[in-house]
């Protein structure tokens, strides 16, 4: 890996070394702004909860919080922060190489909030019971001095190859139906680098390839290690293998 990067107190924290575009639905920093850090924040279930006594709970605006903990690790405030319940410990590092690109990826996977793209969202968020790991954020970093539209291109590719990892896998939506294609709190995160120009990363181009091929191995290691951290911690495995859905349902029929 090129990319500077180091986990603190829960936190990844990806150093850019100057500030480049970066195009994201990050709670902190989202759509396409200029950052150096990027941030992947390890936090409890049910994070922006918290306590106002009598009054009850509100939720805390995520982009605030990760904003205070930029400032506190001695990051930029002005960064792209994201959250996930996932540990650290389960961070899946790879990069593709051809010729003169690269590109470099930093994912967390959980799916216990797994979703099927179409599916009406709960009426009561808030109010679900909270489940320790649920969503899966792709930060991919390359040389390539991507164009917006390449910077978009690029965002879709991960999102279908992140989906086609999970479909092989059988993984059921929080509604029991088979098929999920995501979680409810999924975020892609595209660096651009200073490298060469490219204006297209659709699945035709040679990066586009590239980063199909990280996604795919990466979201499919990261299930696998979602698996073996649930097995130590709860006993059981919460993702499931093709046609684990199916048996589910009959279980509960």
């Amino acid at each position: 890996m090129v990319t500077r990067y180091h986990v603190t107190d829960g936190t990844l924290i990806i150093d850019l070394g100057a500030r480049r575009p970066v195009l994201s639905s990050a709670p902190r920093g989202g759509g396409l702004v200029h950052v150096r850090y990027i941030l992947n924040h390890q936090v409890p279930a049910n994070p922006v909860t918290v306590s106002l006594g009598k009054r009850g709970n509100r939720w805390e605006d995520p982009s605030r919080r990760l904003g205070k903990l930029a400032a506190h690790l001695g990051a930029d405030t002005r960064c792209v922060g994201l959250m996930t319940a996932v540990p650290m410990k389960q961070l899946v590092t790879l990069r593709e190489e051809k010729g003169q690109l690269w590109v470099e990826g930093f994912i967390t996977v959980g799916v216990s909030n797994a979703v099927r793209a179409g599916e009406l969202p709960p009426l009561d968020p808030v109010g679900l019971k909270a489940k320790p790991v649920g969503t899966i954020n792709i930060v991919l970093v390359t040389n390539a001095r991507l164009a917006s539209s390449a910077m978009v291109g690029m965002v879709q590719v991960a999102t279908e190859a992140k989906t086609a990892a999970i479909l092989a896998r059988g993984i059921p939506s929080w509604t029991r139906r088979r098929g999920a294609t995501g979680t409810g709190t999924d975020v892609v995160a595209v660096a651009s680098g200073t490298g060469p120009m490219l204006r297209y990363s659709g699945t035709h181009t040679e990066i586009g390839a590239m980063v199909g091929s990280l996604v795919l191995r990466a979201v499919a290691e990261g299930l696998r290690r979602s698996d073996r951290w649930q097995t130590r911690v709860t006993g059981r495995r919460t993702t499931t293998k093709c046609g684990g859905a199916k048996r589910l349902e009959r279980k509960r029929r």
